[in-house]
């Protein structure tokens, strides 16, 4: 991944970076970032030295087709991990374990506490579940990343990306081990999360907006498919009126 992709990335993309310093060579830390892009964890571990393991969704890696079986190949060769969010509880307790198994292990855990990817651009409210609990459990330390830019790189639905520079900004590592053992408040878990997401829109610069991204693109779809629904209903009336002034001229 760094030496063939992870190479390409910056030699064509030339992605600007600060606080590199923040990253500890060795040792566990989670890395909570925003989420503007898919390319968001191409651009991430490209510019760090050591690996970074992110949870991604089931889809990626059970997706028929040839395109389907390309992408689960890349994500099982570059070590991420597979949660299944069709569950009723989502992926928060398969991504609690699976951090906390990649923090035990002395590495960096990337994850985004958004959940998903941002709709417009803006930073949507932190869930509570993964990032929290496993800052809890394992003490480890905290560290906000901004990514800069990428969603005008690749928009959603958008295969083919755009040559422009993405930055990405790497905060001072945060600890919470004066709330460890706690992890069974969720008014603690919230004030983490909200800690850690008000240290990235510091670092990212974006818009906050107290509402999930979940919730967000919901709304956004229904007002989609309202705006479409009014349209069928006009362009219904104005056929109408046409055939009425049809029949009048006759």
């Amino acid at each position: 991944m760094k030496f063939s992709i992870g190479g390409s990335l910056k030699l064509a993309f030339r992605p600007w970076v600060e606080g590199l310093e923040n990253i500890p060579a060795e040792g566990p830390a989670i890395l909570a970032s925003n989420h503007l892009s898919f390319s968001d964890s191409f651009f991430l571990p490209a510019v760090l030295d050591r690996k970074v393991t992110f949870i991604a969704k089931a889809e990626y890696f059970t997706s028929p087709g040839v395109k389907g079986k390309l992408t689960a190949a890349f994500f099982k060769g570059v070590g991420q991990l597979p949660v299944d969010r069709s569950g009723a509880r989502g992926a928060g307790e398969a991504a609690i374990k699976s951090g906390i198994e990649v923090i035990e292990r002395g590495e960096l855990f990337g994850i985004y506490p958004e959940g998903t990817r941002s709709p417009d651009g803006r930073l949507y409210r932190g869930k509570p579940g993964g990032l929290a609990r496993v800052a809890l459990a394992t003490g480890a330390p905290v560290i906000p990343v901004a990514m800069i830019d990428t969603e005008k790189i690749q928009p959603p639905g958008k295969v083919v990306p755009k040559l422009m520079r993405p930055g990405i900004r790497i905060g001072k590592p945060l600890d919470f081990s004066r709330y460890q053992g706690m992890d069974g408040d969720r008014f603690i878990l919230r004030s983490v999360t909200d800690e850690v997401m008000y240290e990235i829109m510091k670092l990212s610069g974006q818009e906050y907006v107290d509402i999930y991204a979940t919730a967000a693109k919901r709304q956004i779809a229904e007002a989609e498919k309202a705006a479409k629904d009014a349209a069928k209903a006009a362009d219904k009336v104005a056929d109408k009126a046409s055939d009425k002034d049809g029949k009048g001229a006759e």
